[in-house]
């Protein structure tokens, strides 16, 4: 799990000069106990895909228990559950609304079981008149039961989710305005949003906190704050007729990988009513950032899980040996590790095979390797050339850090011409909407190995955005198999 120290840390030091914060208002009353970066956050929806699995195998039993007491025929328990998923699904059952009341949700549960039961019962009764009452009594009955065991678990892990900050969305606020102090009173009364703090460029004026929540810092100072990692969504909470400064914000924080997205004040309280009850499902008028797909999401994951666990298998002895070679190569640690930049900003640390002599270890990429580079070992250079170097990176896949597919992570601070890489293009974090990647859509298109001109980095970086745009499953399969032809065929690369 993340610890958040740093992110506290960052907020403590960004505090307004000449006033002294109290410690309770740098944490603020909306953050959760544990920080969780995003990528250890769990997807909604792929969540209540399996809760509604839970509830099908639940109605599933359910019917087999009814049958132990009157014989029913197969339309009744086996359609009858799939009427009833369908009539949860249709009344928003899943949609984990941590503000619904539990006589509602348990309503819910009695009305599909009922209406499901009936109108099974009344197909079976077209076929056979004689069909007993009592079977539909015990099928509703069990199926009642079933739901309300299985809510009760749901509503459990819920609040464990919860608790441990992996399902409440994360957000910070963009202007101290009335609707971002409208939006945290909301926040705290409900808490269904972690608000984890504010910023604005008018902080004099604005104060050290508002309603406890901290302001971190002006709007510059979010481009690179440590908290970004954590944070599910940046609200821009400004007046609609400030079209001006709309459009100043958003450009401003165009460099940010998160999602942003505007609360508008409305001049009808119930339409702002019904806005900021929205937002807790990101039911926003999102203006940038990625708007994920569960379902290719989960599909990643396992393909990554997969492969990493059969590659790490089917590769160990190779690695073993490669392991050996190192040790016997030169004096040092068989393995480099560095700080990269990895989903949202994140920093990952990166496993690899050293390739270099330990005195001429760089961990912050201040020089990249060039041809004939003398600071490669014997073996570091034919692991260099065939990539076996990475190969100690399935660990990080496997931990989730990595995928299989997507942007090579960079090292952080790593330059280019004498400067900077992300500071060369404003859109390089964007790269960073995904998890990166083993291989990827720039590494089989010729842009493998260093980038060490500004011109490098922008094709790189292009490349990189032209796969976050276009990923899918089956565009992840295609640079899969492709990645070993590229390999084998681009001896010309510098690595």
């Amino acid at each position: 799990m993340a610890d958040d120290t740093g992110a506290h840390r960052a907020s403590a030091e960004q505090e307004v000069p000449g006033r002294e914060v109290p410690s309770q208002h740098r944490r603020g009353p909306l953050r959760p106990e544990r920080l969780q970066s995003v990528r250890n956050r769990i997807s909604g929806p792929s969540l209540a895909r399996l809760f509604q699995f839970g509830d099908l195998a639940g109605l599933a039993l359910a019917s087999l228990a009814a049958t132990r007491l009157v014989t029913l025929p197969e339309i009744m328990w086996l359609g009858a559950p799939l009427v009833a998923l369908v009539l949860l699904v249709a009344t928003g059952a899943y949609t984990m609304n941590p503000r619904e009341g539990s006589e509602r949700k348990l309503g819910r549960l009695a009305i599909a079981a009922a209406a499901a039961g009936g109108a099974a019962g009344m197909i079976c009764g077209l076929y056979d008149p004689r069909f007993p009452a009592l079977g539909i009594g015990a099928w509703v009955a069990m199926a009642g039961t079933a739901l309300a065991l299985t809510h009760l678990v749901w509503g459990q892990v819920l609040r464990t989710l919860r608790k441990r900050g992996l399902l409440t969305p994360n957000l910070v606020i963009v202007g101290g305005t009335p609707a971002a102090q409208r939006l945290i009173r909301r926040a705290l009364r409900t808490r269904d949003i972690n608000i984890l703090g504010i910023f604005d460029d008018r902080r004099e004026r604005v104060g050290p906190d508002i309603l406890g929540v901290p302001v971190l810092g002006k709007t510059a100072d979010l481009i690179d704050h440590r908290i970004l990692p954590f944070v599910d969504r940046i609200v821009i909470t400004v007046p609609p007729k400030a079209n001006a400064r709309i459009a100043q914000l958003i450009e401003r924080l165009a460099p940010i990988p998160n999602p942003v997205s505007l609360l508008l004040e409305e001049a009808d309280d119930e339409t702002e009513a019904q806005a900021l009850g929205r937002i807790a499902d990101f039911d926003l008028m999102q203006v940038a950032g990625p708007s994920e797909r569960s379902g290719y999401l989960a599909a990643k994951r396992a393909l990554d899980l997969v492969l990493g666990v059969l590659g790490l298998i089917a590769l160990a002895p190779l690695m073993a040996t490669v392991a050996l070679a190192i040790r016997l190569d030169s004096p040092g640690p068989i393995f480099f590790r560095q700080k990269r930049h990895g989903y949202m900003n994140e920093e990952i640390v990166v496993w690899k095979f050293r390739s270099m002599r330990v005195e001429s270890t760089d961990h912050k990429a201040v020089r990249q390797v060039s041809a004939g580079d003398d600071r490669v070992t014997k073996v570091g250079r034919f692991i260099r050339k065939t990539s076996l170097d990475e190969l100690p990176q399935i660990f990080n896949i496997i931990s989730g850090e990595m995928s299989i597919v997507g942007p090579r992570p960079h090292a952080i601070g790593m330059l280019s011409g004498g400067a900077e890489a992300s500071k060369l293009v404003e859109t390089y974090a964007h790269r960073h909407r995904i998890k990166p990647g083993l291989t990827g859509w720039a590494a089989v298109n010729g842009s493998r190995g260093p980038v060490d001109t500004p011109e490098a980095v922008r094709r790189r970086v292009a490349l990189d955005l032209e796969y976050v745009e276009r990923r899918s499953f089956w565009l992840d399969i295609a640079i899969i198999l492709r990645t070993a032809p590229c390999l084998l065929g681009d001896g010309e690369a510098v690595r």
